[in-house]
């Protein structure tokens, strides 16, 4: 079925439901970053093959809407001649369908897709005009997709105390008691992270994410009640859940919610309009506020922080192996090389999955921060070139996520000094001190400076925050310059992990980034009249000497630089051999000793 024919069909079918338009968000039930293979209908719809965006579909026309990250790459996957390109944030969706919807227009949306604080701007905005914004029973993209694939069925796994540092019913028990400290009787959980992380889960039901597709209402008394396929919840799990955890069908939470009573807490920002509607038709008094899960699920305990460092370790072994090869057997294009380097991630046996999708660009596709490597982009290993490798993966003890940007041939004057302006940043900000209740917006100038200096900048976030065996990208810390922007306003607290990650994009060119993850870590020393917190850098992989230009370096950024590489060499020489641990020590070799060589 072409794009086309989806199209007029949607129209037919909205035509049908009386309605003059429809809201397609890319997102599932529970407002998740990645979504199942049942709930990608944007993709299906359009085409768009991204990890945020939207489109709304009236009688005449269509808009897709995405943000600057995915500029070019909407234009490659959706058809101009059938739908406009929006960007956001400046030209959303709901002032869009006020200019071009008629008046009085019915738009409908799926409330089980849809957050009530879009409602509410939507509706603001569609008033004057009488256009109403109308919540459907059943989703009609779900009545056109024929072939459209069913939830997940995969079984959880129960993850263990040697992982969590801490058994789900102690969790349980300290977030029940937070909800007497608040007067709430039950907290209602949607995000799938917190979920797995308060039940101590995982699962496959989202690539790159280990997360259950499920529900959750935790009481006040420390039971709980998960709401997901029973066919996903084996007996060893049910075991690990315990008694006071029930197992409900999926599709029973939004009866449930109708029967509640007494006080239930619910965050905002993962609750759907649907889960609003339906606790709005009981007896339950609803207070908004944070899911409680996030704070304890962001700040990691010793054991996760411990899971953390090993699989560092190991993904930087792989990590040097891929760049070893990279000197000596170049591959032959972009998804060869990511391939190459997913093969060398396995090799561990203990990798679960990648953590998001690599982002494998060489020359002008490294100038797309977010690119994403197919048939019809996928550039040949040629020339004089910068090639860049954003990566990540899932193992049992931990998630990670680096990035490593390498000379293929010769840099130029321009990529060296653009490169050690990056690193520099990247320097600042890993050995940065700042006192306790400093927040991640306060810190990203440090990364940004010498490239400021230059008059150069870079359009994305410096840092987010990281899960233990879960989200790549988990809030609500963040090191990014947006005022206002979500989690740049979050106190950084101990335990915290985050990326470290400025970078450098000449369009049509080339593209930098260098990228590391970071634990915040108590800092104290003498003569401190506040209490200090600090750094602790655990990605370990060589960084490209060959695009340094040392002339640009302080004497205490060289000596961070060959002491990085110093423990590099140190963690991951045991398990290289061979040909790779010779490149491995040449790699780490201090900074002027090998500049000195090439000269």
């Amino acid at each position: 079925m072409t794009f086309q024919t989806r199209l007029t069909r949607l129209r037919e079918a909205l035509s049908n439901a009386k309605l003059d338009g429809f809201i397609i968000p890319l997102t599932d039930e529970h407002m998740s970053e990645y979504v199942g293979a049942y709930a990608r209908r944007l993709e299906w719809l359009t085409g768009f093959q991204g990890s945020a965006g939207s489109a709304v579909v009236l009688a005449d026309r269509a808009a897709i809407f995405v943000d600057g990250r995915y500029t070019v790459q909407v234009r490659a996957q959706v058809d101009g001649a059938l739908y406009e390109y929006r960007s956001v944030p400046a030209e959303p969706p709901h002032l869009w369908i006020a200019e071009q919807a008629g008046e009085g227009a019915r738009i409908g949306y799926d409330p089980w897709l849809t957050t009530r604080a879009f409602l509410r701007t939507a509706e603001a905005a569609l008033a004057p005009k009488g256009i109403a914004l109308v919540p459907v029973a059943s989703n009609p993209v779900d009545g056109i997709w024929d072939d459209q694939p069913a939830p997940s069925t995969a079984p959880a796994e129960a993850l263990g105390d040697e992982f969590t540092g801490r058994p789900s019913a102690d969790k349980r028990r300290a977030i029940a008691a937070e909800l007497k400290k608040a007067g709430a009787d039950a907290v209602l959980l949607s995000a799938l992270d917190s979920i797995a992380w308060l039940f101590n889960i995982r699962g496959t039901d989202i690539s790159r994410t280990p997360v259950v597709r499920a529900f959750a209402i935790l009481r006040a008394d420390g039971s709980a009640t998960l709401y997901t396929d029973p066919v996903k919840i084996p007996a060893e799990v049910k075991a690990h859940l315990g008694p006071d955890v029930a197992i409900e069908p999926y599709d029973a939470f939004g009866p449930a919610l109708e029967r509640l009573e007494g006080t239930v807490m619910l965050d905002p920002a993962w609750s759907v309009a649907a889960i609003f509607e339906a606790l709005g038709r009981g007896k339950a008094r609803v207070v908004e506020a944070r899911d409680p899960t996030t704070l304890p699920k962001a700040a990691k305990n010793p054991t996760e922080l411990a899971g953390m460092r090993a699989a560092h370790v190991r993904d930087g072994a792989a990590i040097s192996r891929f760049l070893h090869s990279l000197d000596t057997a170049p591959p032959a294009d972009e998804l060869d090389a990511s391939d190459r380097l997913e093969a060398f991630r396995r090799e561990s046996n203990l990798l679960k999955d990648l953590s998001f999708d690599s982002i494998s660009a060489i020359g002008p596709n490294a100038a797309l921060p977010h690119y994403h490597s197919e048939p019809a982009t996928n550039r040949a290993f040629a020339g004089e070139q910068i090639y860049l490798i954003d990566s990540g993966g899932q193992y049992p003890d931990g998630t990670t996520d680096i990035t490593r940007t390498v000379a293929i041939g010769t840099p130029t004057a321009e990529m060296q000094d653009r490169y050690t302006r990056v690193l520099k940043g990247h320097i600042a900000l890993a050995t940065a001190r700042f006192p306790k209740g400093t927040r991640g917006g306060q810190l990203d100038i440090l990364a940004r400076q010498f490239l400021w200096a230059a008059g150069l900048d870079y359009a994305h976030g410096t840092g987010h925050g990281v899960g233990h065996y879960l989200s790549v990208h988990e809030g609500p810390q963040r090191i990014a310059a947006a005022v206002g922007a979500p989690g740049v306003e979050e106190v950084l607290l101990p335990g915290m992990l985050l990326s470290n990650e400025p970078g450098y994009y000449k369009v049509g060119e080339y593209g930098i980034r260098i990228e590391n993850l970071v634990i915040v870590r108590e800092d104290p020393r003498p003569g401190d009249l506040e209490p200090m917190l600090a750094f602790e850098t655990i990605t370990l992989a060589p960084i490209d000497k060959r695009l340094v230009e040392p002339a640009l370096m302080t004497e205490a950024e060289i000596e961070w630089f060959d002491q990085y590489h110093a423990r590099v060499r140190e963690a991951l020489q045991p398990l290289l051999s061979g040909a790779a641990k010779e490149w491995l020590l040449d790699a780490t070799a201090p900074l002027l000793q090998s500049a000195q060589a090439a000269a």
